[in-house]
């Protein structure tokens, strides 16, 4: 999404060119009811094959109007430039192609091999000092234009995020400072740079053919410098009223107690000057967006359209939800977030390994590059293995992979064997920083290692159990673990090797989820 943020009522017209999803089927409606076409190639929707449906977790919007497929038309999965957008729309990733008509009949043609490569941009306002799961489908998608040779643009909204999208919102979003602003800002820039990077690294390979460049904006540097009178006079008079107002979000906001400021119906109308400015300064003619900002991209498009005669277009990518409806993100309180020190490796790894079978295919085909041939076998493996959970583990360790890089999946599997199957060497290589992430929530204590120091001392010292007869016999209880093993016996030596590991840590376990981080000095 220009703003994968808020959600966008599904009622909402959409006036001017219409959208074009990307359908699982199409049924040729009969040959009078069919709009006279002005070119004998497969339509945009022929040319996906069979796009992939968004089950589950995802958002849909059904087709508007049904599109001609020949009932013999086998499904064609297409690779290269030429391809990009039956591949994605096959795979599930781009939702819907704006405007139509003018998508179907030119896009397929300047994506082909041989062409010079196209621009793509996708923005991301700082809301937040972190990307979040939400956020990760629009950058997958600037991907998959780099990985096709295009070039591609994200921006950072350090203006936009002033104002606040009032897409899908009851109330104003709470104002951020100019420093605030620029803080999250310098944060975000730095996750898509990880990003960029670690695809780039990671996920490329040599010789793979010519990877796009990539490039990061922030549009302060240019709506910070617009005149507010050059502005209203030049993009303000191109935009109309009619058409802003007609939005639901708009009409519902104006209906609310609270109303709508003018600096929240303003946004889109700097939104779409991004994309005026990117495709005057860097020839710009594709907007990604979550499905949530179709209504933006539009305004986009009206104004670049209006202003310079040329076509541009926008395509939008699903919203991911919970399992209970929700968007995940930061409005919502769900956000999985792709910055380490706000979710840990381990716990973005167990975001995905935990997702189910009903859309772990789905999410392989949007989360990762892995071929559809390659998924398909994984599928196959996983109906006769089910217990291996062999495609949510590839999942989670793509998806890893690209958010942390390679030691960063490193680290989310030793914090999985050291937690799920008390791996003792597991344990023993994990750093200070995966142990806290690991146990955020668990108390650290720094001790001594006394001679003849027992279970008993290292328990109370560590304020772990209380003090008389029932922390004793919570210990011969079974209670107590130390990295993993259970010890009954309080008067137990605690031992170099076995109850210490080799890196000056032991993991102290009080019934099932009281954990303790014990710290062993000059030892």
């Amino acid at each position: 999404p220009h703003r994968p943020g808020a959600a966008r009522s599904r009622s909402e017209p959409r006036p001017g060119p219409e959208a074009r999803p990307c359908p699982p089927t199409a049924i040729a409606p009969p040959q009078s009811q069919r709009p006279p076409r002005k070119m004998a190639a497969p339509t945009l929707g022929q040319r996906c094959g069979r796009a992939a449906g968004l089950w589950g977790g995802l958002r849909r919007t059904p087709p508007p109007f049904p599109l001609r497929r020949r009932a013999h038309q086998q499904p064609r999965r297409a690779h290269g430039a030429g391809g990009l957008l039956a591949a994605q729309c096959e795979r599930g990733l781009f939702q819907e192609v704006f405007p139509a008509q003018s998508a179907e009949e030119q896009l397929p043609a300047l994506l082909e091999p041989g062409r010079p490569p196209l621009t793509a941009y996708c923005g991301f306002d700082p809301t937040a000092d972190s990307l979040h799961v939400g956020h990760l489908l629009a950058v997958m998608g600037l991907l998959h234009f780099q990985r096709a040779g295009h070039n591609v643009i994200a921006v950072v909204g350090g203006a936009t995020a002033r104002l606040g999208d009032p897409s899908g919102r009851e109330r104003a979003r709470e104002p951020l400072s100019a420093e605030r602003v620029q803080a999250h800002a310098r944060q975000l820039r730095a996750g898509l740079e990880r990003l960029l990077q670690n695809h780039r690294e990671l996920f490329w390979a040599a010789g793979g053919g010519r990877l796009g460049q990539a490039e990061l904006l922030d549009n302060s540097s240019w709506l910070g410098r617009q005149p507010l009178l050059d502005f209203l006079g030049g993009a303000g008079g191109r935009l109309r009223m009619g058409t802003l107002l007609s939005r639901q979000s708009c009409q519902a906001r104006l209906r609310s107690s609270e109303g709508m400021s003018l600096a929240e119906f303003l946004y889109p109308a700097l939104q779409a000057y991004d994309f005026l400015h990117l495709y005057r300064h860097h020839g710009c003619r594709i907007q990604l967006g979550g499905a949530d900002q179709m209504g933006n991209i539009m305004s986009g498009y009206e104004l670049v359209t209006k202003v310079t005669g040329t076509d541009v277009f926008g395509i939008t990518v699903p919203l991911i939800t919970s399992t209970t409806g929700d968007k995940l993100g930061k409005t919502a309180g769900n956000a999985v977030w792709l910055n380490r020190e706000k979710t840990s490796p381990f716990e973005l790894y167990q975001f995905f390994v935990r997702q189910q079978d009903n859309i772990v295919e789905k999410y392989l085909k949007l989360f990762t590059f892995l071929p559809l041939e390659e998924i398909d076998h994984i599928m196959e493996m996983h109906a006769k293995e089910p217990e291996k959970w062999g495609p949510q583990k590839r999942l989670a360790a793509e998806v890893t992979k690209l958010v942390h890089g390679r030691e960063g999946l490193e680290s989310a599997k030793r914090c999985t064997k050291a937690l799920y199957y008390s791996s003792v060497e597991a344990l023993e290589a994990m750093s200070d920083q995966e142990l806290q992430e690991l146990f955020r929530q668990a108390p650290s204590a720094e001790l001594m290692l006394e001679p003849g120091m027992n279970v008993l001392d290292l328990c109370r010292k560590a304020n772990a159990i209380p003090d008389g007869p029932s922390g004793y016999q919570k210990i011969t209880d079974g209670g107590v673990s130390i990295n993993g093993i259970r010890v009954t016996d309080p008067e137990t030596v605690l031992i170099l090797g076995q109850h210490i590991l080799k890196n000056g840590v032991s993991l102290l376990r009080i019934g099932k989820k009281n954990y303790y981080i014990i710290k062993w000095l000059q030892l």
